[in-house]
């Protein structure tokens, strides 16, 4: 099969017409597609290339509802020799652009090549008329018939070739300063706008804005949740997964995202709110409770040792400061004693090998570990036999034991001067497990500044039609980052 490259005047093929393939390093690109099943900005986004491209290549013979696959662009008309991905619509190759004008030795039967011919003869023969008045000035005793005009108008033939091509070059290299002047203010526009281009093939910008590892991690979370963001008029889907991600990230104030990305307040609270509840949705799985011939196939060799095969979760609760509640049962239920302010609690729960297996809902500061970890569902994902390695205050052994499981915590004296030799071993074994509970507690504070703060009332609300807060939420979506950053070791105490 011989293929050309479809754009009017490029004589470009892949195999010669004897059907053997040309060595050129060209690539041939079919048309893009209108994508009409994903998205309103996507078909929207899809329908317009298409038709750019139509425009681009001038083809009478193209139309926008049927164009074959063998209708086809080549590299040469690419800066970067393909095209670019389809929601880079910033990028210079989303549409061809090189070569694209006819040359001007196309057929006369073609009118636009004619009037380009005739624009430049025209300018041609402007310029050298300018140069021959200012040369040869006209005298009384001249007349048309005289041998020196004949001579000047010779020369004009002569010479209308060069001054073409002249002028050809000169606007040629017009076209190409504008171009370069062009991508260059595409490339400023993107760097300031935080789009795709800012952070792609820079893993120091995706890991301080997002705290995710590298560009490929937060590309991969933005096709998974793509499709169910919103449309918003101001800012595209991944701006939107970028602010949510950078306000969980770096905690930033609202009105200092506001002038980043040129919203307004409440414009920035939607789309957070939204973005938010689309990563709560869709990342559920990635905070899950494994099944137990998996957990005991990751067991670490210090878990073997101790516990053999049985520990199933490590438990702990972690505190996030809050404002000051107006209503008095409230700001009852949520002063906590330990930390001496309002806050809300949570239980967390890791595997042996350092992922977040559970989380539960926020609680009022002021209730116990016992009390949460009875009444949060914790307890109904135990199997007969499992360990439970929990702190002092989670005295819990009557529920997991109607579970037919166990529970492991540090001993207490319970009014005995010292502890047993026995009783001093098995606490020194749950302690030095138990503290891989408090490094995931602390990598994910570290990772995620907005747990750190003193969090508004606004966020404790439960959302309308849900049993959820936004705190909720956050805490979930952040739970679920750092399971895709933390990477399971099995050797040192450090999970993240």
């Amino acid at each position: 099969m011989v293929r050309t490259c479809c754009v009017v005047g490029c004589n470009v093929r892949s195999h010669d017409r004897s059907g053997k393939k040309i060595e050129n390093g060209l690539s041939f690109h079919c048309f893009p597609a209108w994508k009409q099943r994903e998205g309103e900005h996507v078909s929207e986004l899809t329908k317009r290339r298409r038709l750019a491209w139509i425009s681009a290549v001038k083809r009478p013979d193209i139309n926008f509802s049927n164009i074959p696959r063998y209708i086809q662009v080549c590299s040469k008309h690419f800066h970067s020799g393909k095209p670019s991905y389809e929601m880079d619509e910033q990028n210079p190759d989303w549409v061809p652009t090189l070569l694209m004008s006819p040359p001007l030795n196309m057929s006369k039967s073609d009118g636009r090549s004619r009037r380009l011919k005739r624009h430049c003869s025209g300018a041609a023969t402007d310029v050298w008329d300018r140069q021959v008045e200012k040369q040869v000035p006209e005298t009384p005793s001249e007349t048309p018939e005289e041998p020196n005009n004949k001579h000047t108008a010779v020369l004009t033939i002569e010479e209308e070739p060069q001054i073409k091509c002249q002028l050809c070059e000169e606007r040629m290299a017009e076209v190409d300063r504008l171009l370069q002047e062009n991508r260059e203010l595409r490339s400023e526009l993107n760097k300031q706008q935080l789009a795709e281009s800012f952070f792609k093939d820079d893993t120091k910008k995706v890991t301080y804005y997002t705290g995710l590892p590298c560009f490929a991690v937060l590309l991969s979370l933005f096709n998974t949740v793509m499709p169910f963001l919103p449309a918003s008029r101001k800012l595209s889907q991944f701006q939107m997964l970028v602010l949510t991600l950078m306000r969980l990230r770096l905690d930033l104030p609202g009105q200092h995202l506001c002038h980043l990305f040129n919203v307004s307040h409440k414009t920035l609270s939607d789309i957070f709110s939204d973005t938010l509840d689309v990563l709560y949705t869709h990342l559920k799985p990635v905070v899950n409770w494994p099944e137990r011939h998996c957990l005991q196939a990751a067991m670490p060799p210090q878990f073997l040792k101790t516990f053999r095969k049985r520990v199933a979760i490590i438990v702990d609760c972690f505190e996030i400061g809050t404002e000051k509640p107006s209503n008095l049962k409230a700001r009852a239920q949520s002063f906590s004693e330990h930390k001496g302010r309002h806050t809300m609690k949570y239980l967390i729960g890791i595997t042996p090998h350092g992922s977040i297996s559970f989380i539960s809902h926020g609680w009022g500061g002021r209730a116990s570990d016992k009390h949460i970890a009875e009444n949060c569902g914790l307890l109904s994902n135990l199997l007969p036999g499992d360990i439970v390695l929990a702190g002092r205050g989670f005295d819990i052994k009557d529920g997991v034991g109607m579970m037919c499981a166990e529970v492991r915590m540090p001993s207490f004296t319970r009014g005995r001067g010292q502890l047993y030799a026995k009783d001093v071993e098995d606490t020194q074994a749950v302690a030095h497990l138990r503290i891989r509970v408090n490094r995931v507690i602390g990598c994910m504070r570290n990772k995620f500044k907005v747990l750190h703060g003193t969090v508004p009332v606004s966020l404790l609300l439960t959302c309308e039609g849900e049993e959820t807060t936004l705190l909720d939420k956050i805490v979930f979506v952040c739970c679920s980052l750092v399971n895709m950053v933390v990477k399971p070791n099995t050797k040192n105490t450090s999970t993240c």
